[in-house]
């Protein structure tokens, strides 16, 4: 799992746009005309959630006949449950303006360690096909056998060796065989040290901390939430094998400047088809960095990989621990137990950085170890609000094309608000009720969304989207469909900006543009599961307006006869709400 260092900040919990433009040449849309979809919203709060297709995407607001002025808050949204899913849109005012389409941007590349969590994640939600599993020659006719239980095998004993293969290049395309000891153990939890961890490193008593830490707290945490791990070695425990391969997948450079590989869960070690495979440890196995306090590990320039200090490793592989142990359990829940596909990858995301959450909140709110586990979460959704425009919620299972923090951030935004809406309560039992349906289950992505909620992905995307708007927008009292229960977002980040205006320059990172009602111009690419977010005013005793809505997914945006296109597989919505 990625790491990258942030500052400390106290992170108070409080309960509680793509661009616009002036386009300049291009064909023109359609006029609407009044026999377009009439909107009525008289009270502030009232919302619809829009498809254009049916009414060719025209939609018609009344006058306002008020002493005050009218807002709107307008999001076009792709709220298909489809990952990779992208679509040019417009948004017009009454006056019709030249258009043109904003050309596809390319994915960023993504950085060393960011690739690595994906190329991970990429190869569970594949089976881990893509290694090649080593497979003995059969006989014609003949088939694999069904996998045996192991026999019970009970925990390791307290110094005993074992030798592990370890992915040793972020790639996999290399593994290294290490021998490790056996240096702490509790109820669920072995943790095992390489040999030939570097000096410095964590003691005998920092080790029993960290497995008393990981079955008091964090095994109880996560299993709770999500269910129980499989037990393919029936050993009865989680093996932590803490070793410095992991150091040295990357550079110094690369560990100071975009973060570094704390950990991770190989999918391989517990997949059946790889049963037979030399490069699997054929076990529930969570890998983890070592401490290096004087940079004496190379990385795979042959160079000294950064420093990691003793303590720093005591506070970070918690963190990551309980990110990876879901990504674990979500594995043997899907594949083991059901004998199903792996969880989508942007959905078990979004599971594990809300493990994160959980996590922090074993603690108590606003103590530095609560700011530790929430921290990254926080900072991943101030990246995705700050431009929601431009992301996805659900990127496209590929390489390349998923793993920006800002879309984790997205992830953990939507399972939150997702438990929210759906438990019913506000004790961790409420939440933990709905996480267990979303887990134990053979069903992944919107599928399992729509079978654990009763009801359709597109409809709760839709009020989530309008959620990271109007949840706890001072003044206006939202919908219970749109409020996060458990967080009062803009309090959060007002706190941090004054902490760090520099990290977080804004008091509150969406920020959607405005415009009179009939002035409306925006133009670009929706991203599956995300929208743009714009302000239409309306002064008192002004007349009515209309918009016009178009949409095309990876098509020129109109026909050849100048029509109206609207791109039904991206699933287009006009979320519309009234504010005032």
């Amino acid at each position: 799992m990625l790491r990258k260092r942030l500052p400390r900040l106290a992170l108070p919990l409080l309960l509680g746009a793509a661009g616009c433009s002036e386009n300049s040449a291009g064909p023109r849309l359609p006029p609407c005309t009044a026999s377009g979809f009439a909107v009525n919203l008289t009270i502030p709060g009232q919302y619809l959630s829009l498809d254009p297709g049916p009414v060719a995407g025209c939609v018609v607001f009344p006058a306002n006949t008020g002493v005050d002025s009218a807002e709107y808050l307008l999001v076009p949204q792709l709220a298909t449950g489809e990952p990779g899913i992208i679509s040019s849109f417009q948004l017009l005012g009454d006056t019709i303006r030249p258009a043109t389409l904003a050309s596809l941007v390319p994915m960023p590349e993504l950085r060393a360690a960011e690739r690595f969590h994906t190329f991970l994640r990429l190869g569970d939600q594949s089976r881990w096909r893509g290694l090649n599993p080593q497979r003995a020659p059969l006989g014609p006719g003949l088939v694999p056998s069904p996998v045996a239980p192991a026999a019970a095998a009970g925990p390791p004993a307290l110094g005993s060796q074992r030798q592990f293969m370890v992915c040793a290049k972020l790639d996999c395309s290399r593994f290294d065989k290490v021998t490790a000891t056996v240096r702490a153990l509790d109820t669920t939890v072995a943790i095992y040290v390489d040999n030939a961890a570097p000096a410095g490193g964590l003691t005998d008593t920092d080790l029993d901390g960290l497995a008393t830490l990981f079955y008091r707290q964090l095994y109880a945490t996560d299993t709770a939430a999500f269910g129980r791990e499989s037990d393919v070695d029936s050993n009865t425990v989680v093996l932590v094998l803490m070793t410095p391969v992991l150091n040295k997948l990357v550079t110094a450079k690369e560990c100071s400047s975009t973060g570094f590989v704390a950990g991770f869960f190989l999918g391989a070690d517990i997949d059946p088809d790889f049963r037979n495979d030399s490069r699997s440890n054929k076990g529930e196995v969570f890998y983890a960095l070592v401490a290096d306090p004087s940079a004496t590990l190379k990385g795979p320039d042959g160079k000294p990989t950064c420093a990691h200090t003793a303590t720093s490793v005591k506070n970070i592989v918690p963190v990551t621990f309980i990110h990876e142990f879901q990504h674990m359990i979500s594995y043997g829940q899907h594949v083991i137990a059901r004998g199903g596909e792996a969880e989508v990858l942007w959905l078990n995301e979004g599971f594990s950085h809300y493990a994160e959450e959980l996590g922090g909140r074993t603690y108590p709110l606003g103590s530095p170890e609560f700011s530790r586990f929430l921290s990254g979460d926080v900072s991943n959704a101030y990246k995705y609000l700050d431009a929601p425009g431009s992301q996805f919620l659900l990127p496209a299972a590929g390489p390349g094309n998923i793993g920006t923090l800002a879309e984790r951030g997205a992830a953990w935004l939507f399972v939150r608000y997702l438990v929210d809406r759906y438990s019913g309560g506000t004790t961790v039992a409420d939440w933990n009720r709905v996480t267990r349906r979303l887990l134990e289950t053979d069903k992944t992505g919107a599928a399992n969304i729509e079978s654990a909620t009763g009801d359709s992905f597109a409809h709760i995307v839709a009020r989530w989207a309008l959620a990271n708007w109007v949840s706890d927008l001072p003044g206006f009292t939202a919908d219970t469909a749109l409020r996060y229960n458990s967080w009062s977002f803009r309090a959060t980040y007002s706190s941090l900006h004054t902490q760090s205006p520099t990290t977080y320059p804004k008091a509150y990172p969406l920020t959607p543009t405005s415009s009179p009602g009939r002035g409306v111009s925006l133009s670009g690419i929706l991203h599956a599961g995300s929208g743009a977010y714009h302000r239409a005013l309306q002064a008192p005793g002004a007349a009515g307006f209309t918009l016009s809505l178009a949409t095309a997914e990876f098509t020129p945006l109109f026909d050849t006869e100048g029509g109206r296109a609207i791109a039904p597989r991206a699933v287009p919505r006009l979320n519309i709400i009234r504010i005032r």
